[in-house]
């Protein structure tokens, strides 16, 4: 018995490791996708400039204190994590998918660390200062006890008062400019490209063939959040909204006409 209570209270604060499949039987989309080669080709051309400026931006708003502890959540290979952390922050990465991870360790350091994590179960209890959340991160899940699941998992990696900072698409911006079909080169890949909404998920269909002249599919899917969802999921979560911000430059948010759903809210 005294085993069994010992065992109980340290799974209470420790990270929660699980083999892939201990919690779900199917590879979900995104551990698949976000796991191949291909996502990094199709994305290429992110702009990480951008990036490094939306973090000093932020950086400038919330005014962290010296050596706060910030967890990036669904980090991949850990390009806002690095920035956060040479800013002189005690920074932790936590991502599903074992490849983009095992490329973020190279960076690690005294305070920097990454960490294979799924975001709806419970990482450290009440230690960070600040959560981040970039990229649209969030949504991925086909049901919302599962987005629930993660909401809660944010607010208690947070201490009190502390900050969770969540980077979304907007609904309406995205639907209203939505193609539903496209191709994208990249190099020799051809990636052809078809989008829909579908119970109120984005779905992106991506066809493609391979060096070895084989032909791949992936998709990808994310809940069409609204802000008022947002806030709904989050007070669950015991999470207020105390900002909303419309793009990377940290403009007001508009429903039409932002590009970006930048949510800040506090425990």
């Amino acid at each position: 018995m005294i085993i069994h209570e010992i065992v109980v209270s340290a799974l209470a604060f420790a990270p929660y490791f699980c083999p892939k499949h201990c919690f779900m039987q199917d590879i979900d989309w995104f551990e698949s996708w976000f796991g191949s080669p291909y996502y990094k080709i199709l994305y290429q051309n992110r702009d990480e400039l951008e990036a490094q400026a939306f973090v000093e931006k932020l950086l400038q708003y919330l005014q962290p204190l010296p050596f706060s502890r910030m967890l990036d959540i669904a980090c991949g290979e850990g390009r806002f994590a690095v920035q956060l952390a040479e800013h002189g922050y005690d920074v932790t990465g936590i991502d599903l998918s074992h490849p983009s991870i095992e490329k973020a360790t190279a960076y690690e350091n005294e305070h920097l660390q990454f960490y294979v994590h799924d975001m709806r179960f419970p990482f450290y209890i009440n230690y960070f200062d600040f959560a981040f959340n970039f990229f649209t991160s969030f949504g991925y899940f086909a049901h919302d006890r599962d987005h629930l699941m993660a909401a809660k998992s944010f607010a208690a990696s947070l201490k009190k008062d502390g900050l969770l900072v969540i980077d979304y698409l907007n609904r309406e911006y995205i639907l209203e400019r939505m193609k539903p079909a496209e191709t994208v080169q990249r190099g020799s890949y051809a990636f052809d490209i078809q989008k829909r909404l579908e119970r109120n998920h984005i779905i992106k269909d991506i066809s493609f063939t391979d060096a070895d002249n084989k032909h791949r599919h992936y998709s990808e899917s994310v809940a069409a959040f609204t802000l008022a969802d947002f806030v709904t999921m989050f007070r669950q979560a015991k999470l207020s909204l105390v900002g909303t911000f419309g793009d990377y430059q940290l403009n007001p948010y508009h429903p039409l006409d932002s590009p970006r759903m930048i949510m800040i809210f506090k425990k």
